[in-house]
């Protein structure tokens, strides 16, 4: 498995040479691996030039199957802990930015009280690019709104009221609330979270347009805009919890509830420390 791996390897730091130091080889094994892999599926995957490393017309299509491979491995070698027990298993989590700030430091430092061997990898995405994680096997389960997934299983978690974010000095900052329609009217800052997003679908509901000037996908870098006065935004009540900008949050009427959970392929098959660390979520959250 060890060319699957360099392979991996390889794509991820787009040089063979970090490959080879992040992986703990030589130069030239990880090249000799990388060979053999072309060698046993022959044709050629990688192009090498003074610019780095990129994948051939067959490297593309042979992507995702290698993927696939490699994280079925990994799958086994975790059952295999799994059939040791629960010391020293790895929880691979895809998360966004609200819940891996506001959430899981908490999940995590009260789960390593019960268990503490266990270790944590979180991917930080969006809805789309999670659900994608969870299908490929990047991750074993991930956080998301159940509304943008249809064919995983899902298990809804709490409800996060989305509340309009405005500069400190702007003219509906005096206001108790903000309407759809007021909003409409701004400049307004997209939070990117892929295919699905919750203000887009309440103004398209409200038979309304907002006027994006930006789509970005990081909170805080949207609060930093909106301090500067670069337009408004809806972003969701967790995230603006703990804030330290200058912004004013306000309610919207209509409201807008998103509903945070997680999904995830087939409990079942998943490690015993994922297994064990859902139920955890879900008994807290109850």
């Amino acid at each position: 498995m060890k060319h699957y791996e360099a392979f991996m390897k390889v794509i991820e730091k787009g040089s063979f040479t970090k490959a080879a130091e992040e992986l703990g080889y030589t130069q030239s094994a990880v090249s000799q691996l990388i060979q053999t892999l072309e060698d046993e599926l022959s044709t050629t995957l990688l192009f090498r030039s003074r610019k780095g490393v990129s994948l051939t017309p067959d490297g593309e299509q042979f992507l995702p199957y290698i993927t696939n491979v490699s994280n079925a491995y990994w799958e086994l070698l975790e059952k295999k802990k799994e059939m040791q027990g629960l010391e020293g298993g790895l929880i691979r989590i895809g998360t966004f930015s609200s819940v891996s700030c506001n959430w899981l430091p908490r999940l995590i430092k009260d789960f390593k009280v019960i268990y503490p061997s266990v270790h944590f990898q979180l991917q930080q995405g969006e809805y789309t690019s999670i659900v994608k994680s969870i299908k490929d096997g990047s991750v074993d389960f991930g956080f998301v709104n159940p509304d943008a997934v249809t064919d995983l299983p899902t298990v809804p978690l709490k409800d996060d009221e989305m509340l309009a974010v405005l500069p400190c000095n702007h003219p509906l900052a005096s206001r108790e609330n903000v309407t759809l329609e007021e909003l409409s009217h701004e400049p307004f800052i997209l939070l990117d979270e892929g295919e699905l997003s919750e203000p887009l679908e309440i103004f398209k509901q409200n038979e309304l347009q907002p006027n994006t000037q930006y789509r970005v996908h990081d909170d805080y870098t949207i609060m930093s805009m909106v301090e500067n006065g670069l337009g408004i935004s809806i972003l969701p009540e967790l995230v603006l919890n703990r804030v330290s900008y200058e912004l004013v949050k306000k309610k919207i009427s209509p409201p807008i509830i998103r509903t945070i959970g997680i999904a995830y392929k087939n409990k079942k098959i998943l490690p015993l420390s994922s297994r064990y660390f859902i139920d955890f979520m879900i008994e807290r959250f109850a």
